[in-house]
């Protein structure tokens, strides 16, 4: 098996780094930076480029085989590899009740690009990453030998990927902002970053359980913690997938000012995060922040 030629796809890399002037954080003396890695690929978008193409590497042409709920991106982002580089893809939906209702947006989408879907009931999806349960998974999706990417796509080969992430933030920005799901970008992003530097978390999920997962995931990807980061969780909005009409207000305000399309479950959460934290004063003035889009609405 040879691995799927993944410069043929031309990702945008490095991500481009924009000047957004606001008044939220001007008038604290801040000044505010949007990377871009939304325009990293249209379909393989933001993060999902990064933590996507070094699993699809490692997969060498076997059938990938990955995790989600409903409406994952990550679901949505592999089927569109499988489709884009012809690999086989198998999608493993949380919901054993999904299986008999009709295909919501996102799951006809991954349908239509190729994934088969097998749907685990939720105790079973729970225990995925035990290795008696992960098994029985692959016999009943007849799977058997497929390369197994995580749920979100976090793990040593996507944390050192997201290194260049922070490499390529060197010297450009004090504070480095990301919204979290599984912790790998974050993990990466801080490892990659220079002295002086610091990364901060946004988690989209409520729990508190994020800390320890980043940490372990440093541990699997470098041998031990790297960078300066911490989490701040106080901007989830009741947990994922959860948004609520102040979040919407305020994603539809920063889209108007900015031109930016900006994706309700991840990025709007990371950028309200960002305003609040400034009118809080958690900034020191003349700080740079940089904001990292990992996403961009996906087309229906």
């Amino acid at each position: 098996m040879t691995s799927p030629d993944l410069a043929a796809l031309r990702p945008r890399l490095p991500s481009p780094l924009q000047e957004s002037a606001d008044e939220r954080f001007t008038r604290h003396g801040l000044r505010l930076l949007l990377k871009r890695d939304d325009l990293i690929h249209p379909e393989l978008i933001g993060n999902k480029w990064r933590k996507l193409a070094p699993n699809l590497r490692a997969a060498s042409g076997r059938t990938v085989l990955t995790f989600g709920g409903a409406y994952s991106n990550h679901l949505r982002a592999t089927a569109a590899a499988g489709r884009l580089l012809g690999l086989p893809t198998v999608g493993v939906v949380r919901g054993q009740e999904l299986a008999d209702s009709p295909l919501n947006p996102s799951l006809a989408r991954c349908a239509a690009d190729g994934m088969r879907l097998h749907f685990v009931d939720r105790s079973t999806y729970r225990r995925k990453t035990e290795p008696e349960t992960l098994a029985g998974i692959l016999r009943a999706a007849d799977a058997e030998g497929a390369y197994v990417v995580p749920e979100g796509g976090s793990n040593a080969h996507a944390v050192r990927a997201c290194r260049a992430l922070g490499e390529e933030l060197r010297g450009r920005a004090d504070v480095v902002a990301v919204a979290c799901g599984t912790g790998g970008t974050l993990a990466g992003l801080a490892a990659g970053l220079g002295p002086g530097q610091r990364a901060l978390g946004v988690p989209v999920l409520k729990g508190g359980f994020l800390g320890a997962d980043v940490r372990a995931l440093q541990m699997e990807a470098f041998g031990g913690p790297r960078g300066d980061w911490r989490l701040d969780e106080r901007f989830h909005f009741g947990g994922y997938a959860r948004t609520a009409p102040e979040l919407d207000a305020f994603a539809a305000d920063f889209e108007e000012r900015h031109g930016v399309r900006v994706e309700r479950l991840y990025v709007a959460k990371l950028l309200y995060g960002l305003v609040a934290l400034a009118e809080e004063g958690a900034f020191p003035r003349g700080a740079t922040l940089a904001a990292v889009v990992t996403g961009s609405p996906f087309p229906a």
